[in-house]
C-alpha cells in the first residue's frame, strides 16, 4: 500500500526499516481510505519513518509507544525546529491505528470510582435508556449533578435520603443570580430529572423534583430572530456549487432553510434515510423521535448532486462529511452552525443571531406571513407541544395590529 504514495524503492526500503516498518503498509492503507492526497500522505508517512529512527536509536520496540513517547518525539521536533503539518494529530492516529489493529494495548480508562463517580454513571445510564436522551444532552447534565453533589455531601458518603427541599432551595437561588439566566435553567432542569431518578431508584420518600423553584424566564419576552425570504435565498445562493464543498454546503443549508431541520438532525441524516422513491426523508429528532418529511424538489436535485459529484469515497454512512481529509462525519452540531455563519458573511449578511437555527426561525415566520396557521407550523417543525409555536404568534404584525386599540387622543 506505501506504494500508492511512492514509487521510489529506495524511499520504500527506508520506509519499511526500523521498529514500526512491519506496520507502515496498514498505516499508508488508512490514509488512503481516509481520502489523503497523495502529497500530504507522503508528509505523514515521512513523519512516521522518522519515528521509526527516533525509536531504533534509543534501542525501543513499538511495544514502548504510548503518549508519553510520542510527547518526547514532539519535543525533539521542536528543538530541532521540524516542522510537519498536522504532526500531533498524525502522530496519534498511528497510535490509534496500532491499538485498534491490537499491536499496542487499549490505555486504561480511569474511572471514578467515588460514590459522585458511580451515581453519575447511573444516571447518565437512566438519561439514556430510560429518557432517550442524545450524548450532547446528557454530558451537559452530568456536571451539574457533579456539583450538586459535591455541594451538598462534600467528599462524604451520599446520604441521599437526607436531602431537603431546603439543600434544593439554596443551591438553586445561587445559581440563578442576575445574569446567570441559562444557567439556572439548565441546573433546574437537570435537577429535576435527577430526582426523578432517585425517586424511581428509591432514594427519596418525597418528590423533590415538584419542589425545584423555577427558573426566571420569560419565555415570549423576544422576539424570534429571522431573515426575510430574499435574504434566505441569498444566503443559499452563496454557494459556490462548481466546488464539492459548495455542493455540501447548498444543500444543507436548503435543508435547514426549507424543511427546516435542527442542526443535530443534519448531523444525524444517514443515507438510508433518504427514501428516493418516496421523495421522503427520515429525520432522527430529539427523544430518538423519528419522522418523515417530504424531499422537496430542490432539495431533492442538491442532495442528488452532493451525493454524485461532491461527496468524497468513504466508509461513514453519514450524509454530510468533511471536504477534507481524514473524511468522515461532521461530528457535532456546532459544525453546521459554523456552516450558517460563513454564509452568512459570504452574503454580506450580518443579522444578531447567526447559527443553524435562524433559518428554522426564518422558515417558520415567511410560513407565517403566507397565512400559514400555528397548528401547521408546528406540524413543519415537528413541535411536541403547541405552545412551542405561540413565540411565532408576535411576528404576525397584521393581526396584532387589528387587535392593538388605538392611543387615547390619537386620530383614527
Amino acid at each position: 500500500m506505501l506504494d500508492r504514495f511512492y514509487s521510489d524503492r529506495r524511499v520504500l526500503q527506508r520506509l519499511r526499516g526500523g521498529p514500526l516498518g512491519s506496520y507502515m503498509d496498514s498505516f499508508a492503507a488508512l490514509l488512503f481510505e481516509q481520502g489523503f492526497a497523495r502529497e500530504t500522505g507522503q508528509h505523514q508517512l515521512r513523519l512516521i519513518g522518522a519515528l521509526s529512527l527516533w525509536l531504533e536509536r534509543l534501542a525501543l520496540g513499538v511495544e514502548d509507544l504510548d503518549e508519553q513517547r510520542i510527547g518526547e518525539f514532539l519535543q525533539q521536533l521542536a528543538q530541532q525546529r521540524v516542522w510537519i503539518r498536522h504532526t500531533r494529530a498524525v502522530l496519534f492516529l498511528l497510535l490509534g491505528h496500532l491499538r485498534v489493529a491490537g499491536i499496542l494495548p487499549m490505555p486504561a480508562v480511569e474511572v471514578d470510582d467515588t460514590p459522585i463517580g458511580e451515581m453519575e454513571r447511573e444516571f447518565a445510564r437512566y438519561l439514556v435508556e430510560q429518557r432517550g436522551l442524545s450524548p450532547t444532552t446528557v454530558q451537559r447534565q452530568l456536571p451539574l449533578i457533579r456539583w450538586f453533589l459535591g455541594e451538598r455531601f462534600g467528599a462524604g458518603p451520599l446520604l441521599l435520603s437526607e436531602l431537603a427541599v431546603a439543600d434544593v432551595t439554596r443551591l438553586v437561588l445561587r445559581c440563578c443570580r442576575p445574569g446567570t439566566t441559562r444557567r439556572g435553567e439548565a441546573i433546574v432542569t437537570a435537577l429535576r430529572s435527577f430526582f426523578r431518578f432517585l425517586r424511581l431508584r428509591g432514594d427519596l420518600a418525597v418528590d423533590l423534583a415538584a419542589a425545584v423553584p423555577r427558573a426566571a424566564y420569560w419565555r415570549l419576552s423576544g422576539l424570534p430572530k429571522s431573515l426575510p425570504a430574499e435574504q434566505v435565498q441569498r444566503l443559499v445562493e452563496s454557494c459556490d456549487r462548481g466546488r464539492p464543498v459548495g455542493q455540501r454546503n447548498y444543500a444543507l443549508l436548503l435543508l435547514l432553510a426549507r424543511l427546516g431541520l435542527r442542526a443535530g438532525e443534519i448531523v444525524a441524516l444517514r443515507l438510508e434515510d433518504l427514501d428516493w422513491q418516496a421523495a421522503e426523508l427520515t429525520v432522527r429528532g430529539k427523544g430518538r423521535r423519528q419522522d418523515r418529511l417530504p424531499m422537496l424538489e430542490d432539495v431533492g436535485a442538491a442532495l442528488a448532486a452532493y451525493l454524485h459529484h461532491g461527496r468524497p469515497r468513504c466508509s461513514t454512512r453519514q450524509v454530510f462529511v468533511r471536504s477534507r481529509a481524514p473524511y468522515r462525519e461532521l461530528g457535532h452540531a456546532s459544525t453546521v452552525s459554523t456552516i450558517v455563519r460563513r454564509a452568512l458573511q459570504r452574503a454580506g449578511l450580518n443579522p444578531p443571531s447567526q447559527g443553524a437555527h435562524l433559518l428554522r426561525h426564518s422558515l417558520a415566520t415567511e410560513m407565517l406571513r403566507r397565512q400559514a396557521s400555528m397548528g401547521e407550523i408546528g406540524e413543519i417543525l415537528r413541535h411536541r407541544q403547541p405552545s412551542t409555536t405561540e413565540i411565532y404568534a408576535k411576528v404576525d404584525f397584521e393581526a396584532l395590529r387589528d387587535l392593538a386599540q388605538p392611543w387615547p387622543g390619537a386620530h383614527v
